[in-house]
C-alpha cells in the first residue's frame, strides 16, 4: 500500500509529534502501521497491540517488536535469577518482557518469536537442567523449525571445574543459529562468580535492540539497575547468622558424620520455603594455606589485590577468605602454566593429553599444582590473579520457617579422603565439622528453588526418596505440612548405610509417623544385610501401591547424588509404570515425562 503522505505532510508531522499526549500518538501509531506508513520520524510511537521502534536497513526501515521473550533452564535457581534480572533491567527500558521456564514453554511458538533470550545452567556432566530437556529434545529433533526471523543472545552458566563448562548454553547457542537465528550479542558464559559478566550480556543485549534506535542502552542499563535495587541480604551482600546448634547426628563407630546446624536469621529479614537451599562462603584451612606460602617461599603478610575494585588483604587473609584453592580447573592450568618453567606442564595441556590432564585435575588442588610443576616465576600478586573467587556452597535448608521462626537447619556431611598421598576435606563440610561452634558466625544467603516446591494443594500426595543427606528438604517438607495441618498422604523412601548409627532424625520420623503426619516410611541401609538394599529396591517393593499414589496424582521429589542413585530411581520409576500401567517403555517414559511437565516429578541433585 502507497503511503498517504507526502514529504511535505510528513515534515509537518515530524513537528507537529513533540505537541501530542501520549494517547495520541498511541492512536496515530496504530494508524501509520495500519496503513504502512513509512515515517521518517525520530519520535518512537507505539501501537496499541505491541511497543514497535524504527530499525534502518538501508534506505527503507522497517517495524521491528519491542516484544522480548526470555526463557530460562534452571536447576537450583541460578539462571532464574538472572532472568529475573534481565527482566526488570529491559522493563524499565520500556520493552514489554514475556518470561518462562522451558519446561512452561510450548516449544511450538518458537517461530512466532523475533527477540529471544536464552540463560540456561548445565547440569551434571554436561546435561541441560531438568525443566530444560524437553526444550533441549525439541530444538535438536525433527520438528524444530527455522528460525530465520529469530534475534537471539544466550548466557550460560556453569562451573569450569567441570569438563563440560557451559555446555547447555553453548547447545542452545549453537542451535539457534543453525536454524537460521541471528544473534544479537555474542554467547557469554559465565563461571560461578558470574555477577559482571551478567551485567555485562545484558548491556550487550540492550545494545544490540536498540542499536538501530540511536539510543543510549548503558546509560540506560545503570539508571534501571539503580532502581532495582537487591534485597538488603543476597549473594552479594550475606547475613552473619549466628550458629545455635552444631550436632553430629551420626552414632558411634559410623563410617560417616553428618552435621545437623541450626542458625539464627533473627533480625536479617530473610525469609525462605521449603525446598530452598541456604548459600555459605567457606574459610579454607588455615593450615593448607600455610603449605602453600612455605612452598612458595612467600611472606604471609604481603598486601595482595584481591579485585577488581582493588580492595586489598594480607596474603595469608585472602587465600583464607577470598580465593578457591582446593579445586583445580582447566582454565587455572592454562594461565599457570604461563608462571611455570615446566615443560611437562605445557605437555599435559596439549590436545593429545586430554584423558591425563581430565585425570590430573580430579582429587587435587593448588598446593599439588605448584608442587609437581615448579619452578614459578611471576610476583605474588601475579599468582594469586590467577585464581578464582571462593565460591559460596549451597545445602538444601531442613527446616520449615513456619515451625522455627528466625530460624534455618541443615544437614550436613563432612567430607573426608585421601588422594594422591594426601588427607582431603571439603571446604565448608570440614569447616563446620572442624571449626565451627555455637556462637560463631557464618556468612550466608537464600536461593529460592521454585523447581523444587511443595504442591499448592496441601491435599495432594506427595512421596519423597532422599536418602543419606538428601533427606534434608523432606524434614522441611513434614514440617510444613504439620503446621499447615496438610490432609494429604506423604510417603518417605530414606536409606544410609546401617540402621543403628544412620538413620538420620529417626525419632523425628517416628513421631511423624504416629502423628499421621508422615504416613508411610521405607527405609533401606545397605550395609546391613548381605545383599545390598538401596532405596530404589524398596520403590520396586511396593510398586503395586506406588503406582496406585501416582495414579491419585501424587507428586514425587528425589533428593540426593545425582550420578548413581538418582539415575537408578529414575529408571525404577519409568520400571514401575510400565509394569503396573501395562504399558510399553515408551509410554511409561512419556508418562514420567509428563509427570515432569506437571511439575509432579521434582528432583534436587547434585
Amino acid at each position: 500500500m502507497n503511503s498517504p503522505f507526502n514529504q511535505e505532510q510528513a515534515e509537518l508531522l515530524n513537528k507537529l509529534l513533540p505537541t501530542l499526549t501520549e494517547s495520541q500518538k498511541v492512536w496515530l501509531g496504530g494508524y501509520l502501521a495500519a496503513t504502512q506508513f513509512e515515517t521518517q520520524s525520530a519520535v518512537a510511537l507505539e501501537t496499541p497491540e505491541a511497543p514497535v521502534s524504527e530499525v534502518p536497513v538501508g534506505n527503507t526501515k522497517q517495524i521491528v517488536s519491542k516484544e522480548v521473550t526470555i526463557l530460562y533452564g534452571s536447576q537450583t535457581g541460578n539462571a532464574q535469577g538472572v532472568a529475573e534480572k534481565a527482566r526488570k533491567t529491559l522493563e524499565g527500558l520500556g520493552f514489554q518482557v514475556a518470561i518462562s521456564s522451558m519446561s512452561d514453554f510450548k516449544p511450538n511458538n518458537l517461530k512466532k518469536l523475533q527477540n529471544l533470550l536464552i540463560v540456561a545452567s548445565t547440569h551434571g556432566e554436561g546435561e541441560p537442567p531438568d525443566n530444560a530437556i524437553g526444550f533441549h529434545e525439541f530444538l535438536y529433533g525433527k520438528r524444530a523449525p527455522k528460525l530465520d526471523d529469530l534475534n537471539f543472545s544466550v548466557l550460560s552458566l556453569g562451573d569450569s571445574s567441570y569438563e563440560f563448562f557451559c555446555q547447555t548454553g553453548k547447545d542452545f547457542d549453537q542451535r539457534l543459529e543453525a536454524l537460521g537465528g541471528k544473534r544479537i550479542y555474542s554467547r557469554v558464559d559465565c563461571d560461578l562468580d558470574y555477577d559482571e559478566q551478567v551485567s555485562q550480556w545484558i548491556e550487550g543485549v540492550l545494545g544490540g535492540l536498540n542499536e538501530a534506535q540511536g539510543e543510549n542502552s548503558a546509560s540506560q542499563v545503570h539508571s534501571t539497575e539503580a532502581s532495582t535495587v537487591e534485597s538488603t541480604y543476597s549473594r552479594n551482600n550475606p547475613f552473619k547468622a549466628e550458629v545455635l546448634e552444631n550436632i553430629n547426628l551420626n552414632g558411634r563407630g559410623s563410617n560417616k558424620e553428618t552435621r545437623h546446624l541450626e542458625l539464627s536469621l533473627e533480625g536479617s529479614g530473610i525469609t525462605y520455603e521449603p525446598g530452598d537451599a541456604l548459600g555459605i562462603y567457606p574459610e579454607n584451612d588455615s593450615e593448607l594455606v600455610e603449605s602453600l606460602i612455605q612452598k612458595m617461599g612467600w611472606d604471609s603478610e604481603e598486601l595482595v589485590t584481591i579485585n577488581k575494585q582493588g580492595e586489598v588483604l594480607p596474603l595469608k587473609e585472602a587465600l583464607i577468605s577470598h580465593f578457591e584453592i582446593t579445586t583445580l580447573t582447566k582454565p587455572l592450568i592454562e594461565k599457570a602454566a604461563k608462571l611455570s618453567s615446566s615443560e611437562e606442564l605445557n605437555e599435559l595441556l596439549s590436545s593429545e593429553n586430554k584423558d591425563q590432564l581430565k585425570s590430573y585435575l580430579h582429587g587435587r588442588d593448588l598446593l599439588d599444582l605448584i608442587s609437581d610443576f615448579g619452578p614459578w616465576n611471576g610476583s605474588v600478586q601475579e599468582f594469586v590473579s590467577i585464581l578464582r573467587k571462593m565460591p559460596a556452597r549451597l545445602y538444601s535448608i531442613a527446616s520449615s520457617t513456619s515451625a522455627n521462626p528466625d530460624e534455618v537447619h541443615l544437614t550436613i556431611g563432612a567430607l573426608r579422603y585421601d588422594a594422591h598421598g594426601r588427607e582431603r576435606k571439603g571446604v565448608c563440610s570440614s569447616l563446620l565439622a572442624d571449626r565451627i561452634e555455637p556462637g560463631d558466625t557464618l556468612p550466608v544467603y537464600i536461593q529460592h528453588n521454585q523447581n523444587f516446591k511443595l504442591p499448592n494443594n496441601s491435599d495432594t500426595p506427595i512421596i519423597m526418596v532422599g536418602p543419606g543427606t538428601g533427606i534434608a528438604p523432606f524434614r522441611s517438607f513434614i514440617q510444613e505440612r504439620e503446621e499447615l495441618g496438610a490432609e494429604g498422604k506423604s510417603w518417605l523412601f530414606f536409606g544410609d548405610q546401617h540402621f543403628v548409627t544412620d538413620f538420620l532424625y529417626q525419632t523425628e520420623w517416628q513421631k511423624y509417623l504416629k502423628d499421621g503426619v508422615l504416613t508411610k516410611l521405607d527405609v533401606a541401609f545397605s550395609r546391613d544385610t548381605e545383599e545390598k538394599v538401596y532405596v530404589q529396591h524398596r520403590l520396586l517393593e511396593h510398586s503395586q501401591e506406588l503406582f496406585e499414589w501416582l495414579q491419585e496424582g501424587a507428586v514425587v521429589y528425589v533428593c540426593g547424588d545425582e550420578k548413581n542413585m538418582a539415575k537408578d530411581v529414575h529408571n525404577t520409576l519409568i520400571e514401575i509404570i510400565e509394569k503396573e500401567g501395562k504399558m510399553s517403555r515408551e509410554k511409561a517414559e512419556e508418562y514420567l515425562a509428563n509427570m515432569k511437565q506437571q511439575k509432579r516429578y521434582q528432583r534436587d541433585v547434585y
